[in-house]
């Protein structure tokens, strides 16, 4: 079971908050973005990638680093970006307060809060709205790099864990499900984390030459950077989880993960209802 996150239906609901708090927004968030496909496309405008991070972390030690690319595969910018990490670890062992998370906003740092669903999963939204972020933008044909990283509080036992983001477009009291990310696994020990993670084939290599641009809001360089494969790493629309009219056909550990979720994204004033694009 501690694979299952990488399921569409898994990572939608992860991502997605319900229709179960509706009425709040930020003030900032008054004009809804723009959706980053047409209707009637049936891939996921952004192509994602988690690279770069150590093969274990150290409970007590230091911040490894890791990033998340975002590719925006359409000719339309992608704003109101964010990304909603999962982390499962197989002995269901680990606590929200133990992963502590940062996201970097160029050089300006943010703290992402984890909160745990009733299947003992972590997932936490790259928010924050008491700074006023409004979430990343991705230009046309551009990729933006987000730099994250984690450590591991003393107190967290050995452990295997599975990470993977969910991408959503945030809208005034809703939001599209826009991307899926790749799975990184990482151990939890007691030596200093070596070598690079173990990110799966899902992923999306990027030109190293886009990094930085008018289209993103935080970029990195990648040298090891090749051309997008956006056949590998786009889902077609029918292996999509249709969100909220899904619901209903769940079993009671889904409908909890949902609501976790939707607790989550509005503490940090990201009300969102993910939906499926008719």
């Amino acid at each position: 079971m501690s694979m299952r996150l990488c399921t569409p239906a898994h990572l939608c609901l992860a991502a997605a908050a319900a229709v179960l708090f509706p009425g709040v927004h930020p003030a900032y968030a008054d004009d809804p973005a723009p959706a980053c496909a047409a209707p009637d496309d049936h891939t996921f405008p952004l192509t994602t990638r988690i690279h770069g991070g150590p093969d274990s972390y150290a409970a007590g030690g230091g911040f490894g680093t890791w990033y998340l690319d975002l590719t925006n595969t359409t000719d339309r910018p992608c704003t109101g970006i964010h990304p909603v990490v999962v982390l499962v670890d197989d002995k269901r062992a680990l606590e929200p307060s133990q992963p502590r998370l940062e996201f970097f906003e160029g050089a300006r740092s943010h703290t992402v809060r984890f909160q745990k669903t009733g299947e003992d999963e972590l997932v936490g939204a790259l928010a924050d709205d008491e700074a006023r972020f409004a979430g990343f933008t991705v230009g046309p044909g551009k990729t933006v790099t987000v730099t994250v990283r984690l450590a591991v509080t003393s107190d967290a036992v050995p452990n295997h864990v599975t990470a993977n983001a969910a991408v959503v477009q945030r809208h005034d009291d809703d939001g599209d499900w826009v991307g899926q990310s790749n799975d990184y696994r990482f151990g939890i020990d007691s030596d200093e984390p070596t070598g690079d993670g173990v990110p799966t084939d899902a992923g999306v290599p990027t030109d190293g030459g886009e990094r930085k641009d008018d289209g993103g809001t935080d970029s990195q360089p990648d040298p090891e950077a090749t051309e997008p494969d956006a056949e590998a790493t786009v889902p077609p629309r029918e292996d999509r989880f249709p969100f909220a009219e899904e619901l209903a056909r769940t079993g009671t550990g889904v409908k909890v993960a949902a609501a976790a979720a939707a607790l989550l994204l509005t503490g940090g004033g990201v009300l969102l209802l993910a939906r499926r694009r008719r």
